[in-house]
């Protein structure tokens, strides 16, 4: 009863049969865009539904098991259920998490963007590492990925760079990446082979659409520049101004993006970019937490403001400062395993959530 009140199986049916409905209709994909949004939609929510039916049925058969162990004495039968109980445990514990991501725009699909912050060279590269970091979890997770921008550094890593997720939670999941994540270890840049410290910032944002009227943004704010796109796309992008940065000149955020040969489609995913920078901007303001972790629509990337450190000398260790989370195995985190980290903060997030409507009532 605990959980259907909470997924509400009765309504998710009833929005995946409109949905279906909806993909049928005569002309659906004359709008590739919107119905691509759609069909993400009826897919989390599908997902959703088959995911809570799977679940009561294998409850439903572990209590007809229980059931006979009791009726005929059998021990055994006792072994059978305890070994599928972790997986079960499992697979409840992702129901809970899913039930965590509640939020407007949580099975938005996500923009991430990765800034490197103070430690020189080394921050470049570690901006490098966690982008590789990023992608390779979503490879895990079935999401697909697109860059939109990518600066190379001038000697290793990268400047800047900037990634699209689609997949169902994108959003929700990765939004517990937001901060600044600083990066322990012997330098590969130093000739003394001394241990340093970088940082890097990453910045997740849902990807609200172009029709998206929740954030205005006014023409007279925006300051278009357009530039010839640097690295790897073939001499038509570098020969051409075809990439596009956008100031937002009240909050001073920048975007910028050069993954198409199109000067417009660049242009409309980067006020996806801003769209989603600003969104994020608000719901920061509105918990209180974001005079302390921006300057000027930026966060301060160096000492003191680390969501999460990564230390690989002289031992290997990930600590997540907002949970307390830690794993040892640091390779294993930076090759993608991040949903230990990830799961840990959503619940908590969850919990303190709970905890102010609570007081507010």
């Amino acid at each position: 009863m605990r959980w259907g009140g909470i997924f509400d199986l009765d309504g998710l049916q009833h929005q995946l049969d409109s949905l279906t409905h909806r993909t049928q209709r005569e002309g659906f994909w004359d709008d590739p865009e919107a119905a691509r949004v759609v069909m993400s939609e009826r897919a989390t929510i599908e997902a959703t539904v088959n995911g809570y039916r799977k679940q009561r049925s294998e409850v439903t058969g572990l209590q007809e098991l229980l059931d006979l162990a009791a009726e005929e004495g059998d021990a055994s039968i006792l072994g059978e259920i305890a070994a599928q109980l972790p997986m079960l445990e499992h697979s409840v514990r992702q129901m809970e998490l899913q039930r965590m991501l509640s939020g407007a725009h949580d099975r938005a699909d996500a923009i991430v963007s990765i800034s490197p912050g103070a430690g020189g060279v080394d921050a470049q590269d570690w901006a490098e590492m966690l982008m590789r970091m990023y992608l390779r979890w979503c490879e895990k997770k079935g999401f697909k990925t697109e860059i939109v921008s990518n600066q190379p550094g001038d000697d290793a890593g990268i400047k800047d760079a900037s990634f699209l997720v689609q997949g169902p939670y994108a959003y929700g999941f990765l939004r517990a990446e937001n901060g600044v994540h600083r990066l322990i270890r012997i330098s590969p840049f130093d000739a003394a082979a001394r241990r340093q410290t970088g940082f890097a910032a990453v910045f997740v944002v849902p990807d609200m659409g172009e029709e998206d009227n929740e954030i205005e943004i006014k023409p007279e704010d925006l300051k278009v520049d357009t530039f010839r796109a640097s690295g790897a796309g073939g001499q038509h992008v570098n020969r051409t101004e075809s990439a596009i940065r956008l100031t937002h000149i009240p909050s001073g955020i920048v975007v910028s993006c050069q993954a198409e040969r199109s000067q417009h489609k660049n242009r409309s995913t980067a006020m996806k970019m801003l769209r989603g920078r600003l969104f994020e901007k608000q719901r920061q303001e509105k918990e209180a937490a974001f005079q302390k972790e921006y300057q000027s629509g930026q966060m301060a990337i160096a000492f003191g403001s680390q969501v999460r450190t990564y230390t690989l000398n002289p031992y290997t260790m990930v600590k997540d400062e907002r949970t307390d989370h830690k794993r040892s195995d640091a390779q294993g985190v930076l090759d993608g395993d991040l949903d230990e980290f990830i799961e840990s903060y959503l619940l908590k997030a969850a919990a303190e959530r709970e905890n102010r409507t609570t007081a507010k009532d």
